[in-house]
């Protein structure tokens, strides 16, 4: 439950704690005192989106930290899950958002930086705040869908039928993918076989583009390579000298005083490897030159074969023939699973079935329980309005199958509604007063919040469009809910404020030209002033005060 709220520079108040009791506790002040704004503060906490107007004018940001006592909730296994600091004997998680001038927010968790997605996720297990316009969520399926698996043996089944949902329909994708795709393949399967033959018949090999390109190159350059090469020759042969043979006799020269002079040896070594490196040299530049001719035919196959070569590569887009050979090889592999299309296309329909007939197994153990979740909730909520003041009302829930079951189930639900004697039951966004819809969806609330463990509940003046009689009704039916978890209700009925075990009181200042709210804690003749005060107005009566001490009485 919130054991404790801080907000600073948030709107229009500047700093503001406030420790919050166990049971049922109302908010109350005048109209535009700030009640919504700390609503707004506590939406803040639990995921809200932030925004630049949330700062108070003149502050750099505003912080809004609520204090959690969460023994009980089991929330171990999320703190450990996000590297969140916890101790477990004090149960103790402190959340906190910041919001700067800019707009820009920050969420922590015990400090820990999370995400908001993470932080929605927790605040989930920790209040549920009702606000004025939810009441229109009875009118939307989904809502109906999550309250009725939340009651029943919905949420458990639910993990079930969406794996085999999305089998399903991972299969369903499958098929349909195979059947564009073998749709494609034929109506392409000439155009890829002429596309696969064209490239067979070309004969390719891996390397053969490089050595035709350098081969074009020599062809090309014939005559200056074969100049080139033979004056390598002449070098070596210059005015008829053989340097070879001159090296030859270096060496002999050598030899002779080698054994009396040692650096001699040393020489001698040096100079006859380098003569034969320049004899081999001077052997390979003949073998080369022997072989550069050029050669007109040679070159024109050579460079159609190239020719050859780049219009294919062009025409496929690529840049080499290994690429070429890839594209061929996948044409071919499309044209075999045209060719296998009929077996691949069997296989993919059978999974799309079995995957159905699971789905439809799940469907019907979910809508069963759905059923059951109805028939028990319409029971109960038909017997709280009649304690709310509405001895005829009559509450039922219709599921109608969808065409097709979608990620929630197969179930289109419906909250039918009537409130008069001999009145058919028809949707309740259609029929329902604003009365009706306050005391139907506390009833809801009720009745949900004793079925599953939800800590802090706050509702924002659920009692709109009533009074009277049925205004205390409501506020029995918090008492009770108050045996169950936390409950706070902002509003502005005596008769609720009076039958809450708590009392806090929204007012304004002014000072210096600056507008501050406040939220303090009423004592219990602090309660009597203000409860006289929401009966008479302005002006205190003493009826006023003795009408304050019965309602408050009644506790």
């Amino acid at each position: 439950m919130l054991t404790h709220l801080h907000i600073a520079h948030y709107v229009l108040i500047e700093q503001l704690d406030i420790d919050i009791n166990h049971g049922f506790s109302v908010i109350t002040g005048e109209t535009g005192a700030g009640k919504s704004i700390i609503l707004g503060a506590l939406s803040l906490l639990t995921g809200a989106k932030a925004e630049q107007r949330m700062v108070k004018e003149g502050c750099k940001k505003c912080v809004v930290e609520g204090t959690f006592d969460v023994e009980g909730l089991h929330l171990e296994e999320f703190f450990a899950e996000h590297d969140i600091d916890f101790d477990p004997d004090e149960n103790l998680c402190l959340i906190r958002r910041e919001v700067t001038a800019a707009g820009k927010s920050r969420a922590f968790v015990n400090d820990t930086p999370v995400l908001l997605g993470d932080l929605k996720q927790l605040c989930t297990q920790l209040i549920d705040i009702h606000s004025q316009h939810q009441n229109l969520l009875m009118g939307q399926g989904h809502f109906l869908l999550d309250t009725l698996d939340a009651v029943g043996q919905g949420t458990s089944l639910l993990p079930a039928y969406r794996e085999a949902y999305t089998a399903w329909r991972e299969a369903k994708a499958r098929l349909a993918a195979l059947k564009q795709q073998q749709q494609e393949d034929a109506d392409q399967a000439d155009f890829l076989t002429m596309r696969c033959r064209e490239i067979d018949e070309a004969h390719l090999q891996t390397d053969e583009q490089q050595e035709l390109e350098e081969e074009a190159d020599m062809l090309a350059h014939a005559g200056d390579i074969k100049e080139g090469l033979y004056g390598v020759l002449s070098a070596f042969d210059e005015n008829g000298a053989d340097v070879a043979g001159h090296l030859r006799q270096a060496t002999s020269a050598l030899e002779r005083v080698a054994r009396v002079f040692a650096p001699a040896a040393t020489l001698c070594e040096r100079i006859d490897s380098a003569r034969i490196e320049l004899e081999d040299i001077a052997g390979e530049t003949e073998r080369i030159a022997s072989r550069v001719d050029f050669d007109p035919q040679r070159q024109t196959v050579v460079d159609e074969r190239l020719r050859l070569i780049y219009d294919l590569e062009k025409k496929h887009r690529v840049e080499s023939i290994a690429e070429l050979l890839q594209i061929r090889d996948d044409m071919a592999e499309r044209l075999d699973r045209l060719a296998c299309g009929d077996e691949a296309l069997a296989e993919a329909e059978a999974s799309v079935t079995q995957t159905e007939k699971a789905v439809r197994e799940q469907v019907h153990r979910l809508t069963k329980a759905r059923n059951a979740a109805a028939k028990e909730m319409s029971a109960h909520l038909t017997q709280t309005l009649v304690f709310l003041g509405m001895p005829h009302g009559v509450v039922s829930f219709s599921l109608v199958a969808k065409p097709e079951p979608d990620s929630t189930g197969a179930d289109i639900a419906t909250l039918l509604f009537s409130g008069n004697a001999n009145q058919t039951p028809q949707d309740v966004s259609l029929i329902a007063s604003g009365g009706e819809t306050a005391r139907l969806m506390l009833a809801l609330k009720a009745f949900v919040g004793e079925r599953k463990t939800l800590p802090t509940i706050i509702f924002d003046e659920i009692d709109t469009g009533v009074s009277g009689k049925a205004a205390e009704k409501m506020a029995r039916v918090m008492q009770q809910m108050a045996k169950h978890c936390q409950v706070l209700s902002i509003t502005h009925l005596p008769q609720i404020a009076a039958l809450a075990a708590h009392q806090f009181r929204v007012y304004k200042s002014e000072e210096d030209g600056v507008v501050t709210s406040h939220i303090i804690p009423l004592s219990a003749e602090e309660r009597i002033t203000e409860i006289a005060h929401m009966l008479s107005g302005e002006v205190m009566t003493d009826a006023a005060i003795e009408n304050a001490k019965a309602l408050l009485g009644q506790q």
